[in-house]
């Protein structure tokens, strides 16, 4: 057992084994990802909506500075005017919380999918476990993001830095604009140097999950042991099935020679095969296999048949062929039909009694 403990695991996951990460809340996905869906559709649904944004700031700042004294008499703490322009500002904010609430909803959907996993949300006390967290500290994927979040952070660093360099000309005519043009030349500015960071996060988001991807396939590989105790919790273990199949076929066998006495006559080979046939012309439409078997099997019948007095008769290329082409209860085969009349006829005749 100690060697199987410590079998690598070169196996792909099953889907069960799959279906148990997700239901922990372990899944491959990118926060970088998430990260520029937001830059880039955040920036674009503030700059739809911006204007009106500023409309209704505007109007609520008119508002409050045109009835100052008023609200001063009315209102000496200024708390319902606190109040008021808060809620306001919530009101006029909203649909942006909202839009940017189902762009990190929807970009994190696109990764994962939607399924909820109260298993992730429960507490992990073994995450309190100081030796557990040294080991994460040091291990291979930490020195990995030690590599990678410093590169990152320098190449949206150096985005941003030559998005900003690129539109510096248009800063120096800044303060020849009038309030409005200057507020509308700022959002411009702010989107466009916003969707250039966003593009190169989407980029690194992109390779970021694809290395996400790897990661969790590597973390949920199997052993061939676990496959195996997998196998047996689903399918049972297999000494289990082959045991009911040798139970299934004790039964089946001990159905077939209970019939073996109901047989009209018993075709050998003469030694290792025997078929039991039985033609009731009132019943059925062609004579029908009720036993077959081969070597101890066959001898059984045989030995049944001559207690029942039932007619064993030696024919090898018949017998040959309906073990071949017959299970126990099928109707012999059209091309079967006249070697086996014949037989019937001859036992028939035997017996005293007319061919019908």
């Amino acid at each position: 057992m100690a060697e199987e403990s410590f079998q690598e695991r070169t196996e792909q996951a099953t889907p069960r084994r799959r279906r148990k990460a997700r239901e922990r809340g372990q899944v491959a996905r990118s926060v970088d990802l998430t990260a520029a869906g937001m830059i880039c559709l955040g920036f674009t649904a503030l700059f739809m909506v911006g204007p009106h944004l500023v409309d209704r700031l505007q109007e609520t700042m008119r508002f409050t500075m045109a009835n100052a004294p008023s609200l001063a008499l009315s209102d000496p703490s200024y708390y319902s005017v606190f109040v008021s322009s808060l809620s306001d500002f919530l009101a006029t904010m909203a649909p942006l919380f909202i839009a940017m609430t189902a762009i990190a909803f929807g970009v994190n959907a696109l990764q994962v999918g939607f399924k909820v996993s109260p298993k992730a949300m429960e507490p992990k006390f073994e995450k309190l476990n100081v030796f557990s967290g040294l080991k994460r500290l040091f291990s291979v994927r930490s020195a990995v993001q030690l590599v990678r979040d410093p590169l990152k952070l320098a190449a949206v660093g150096l985005i941003g830095y030559l998005a900003i360099r690129s539109e510096f000309e248009g800063f120096f005519i800044l303060p020849d604009l009038s309030i409005a043009q200057l507020g509308a030349t700022l959002a411009r500015l702010a989107l466009v140097i916003a969707l250039k960071i966003g593009v190169a996060m989407l980029i690194i988001g992109i390779i970021d999950l694809l290395y996400q991807r790897y990661e969790f396939e590597k973390s949920i590989r199997m052993s061939r042991q676990e496959l195996k105790d997998e196998m047996k919790e689903t399918e049972g273990s297999p000494e289990v099935k082959a045991r009911t199949r040798q139970i299934q076929r004790q039964m089946a066998r001990q159905r077939m020679m209970a019939a073996v006495p109901e047989a009209n006559v018993v075709v050998t080979n003469p030694v290792h095969i025997a078929v039991a046939l039985k033609y009731d012309p009132t019943e059925m439409d062609a004579p029908t296999v009720l036993a077959k078997g081969q070597r101890l099997i066959a001898e059984k019948i045989k030995q049944i048949a001559r207690d029942h007095g039932i007619p064993v008769v030696e024919d090898k290329p018949l017998a040959r062929a309906l073990f071949k082409l017959c299970e126990v209860g099928d109707i012999i085969p059209a091309k079967l039909y006249r070697a086996v009349a014949e037989i019937l006829a001859h036992i028939y005749r035997l017996k005293g009694k007319a061919v019908r």
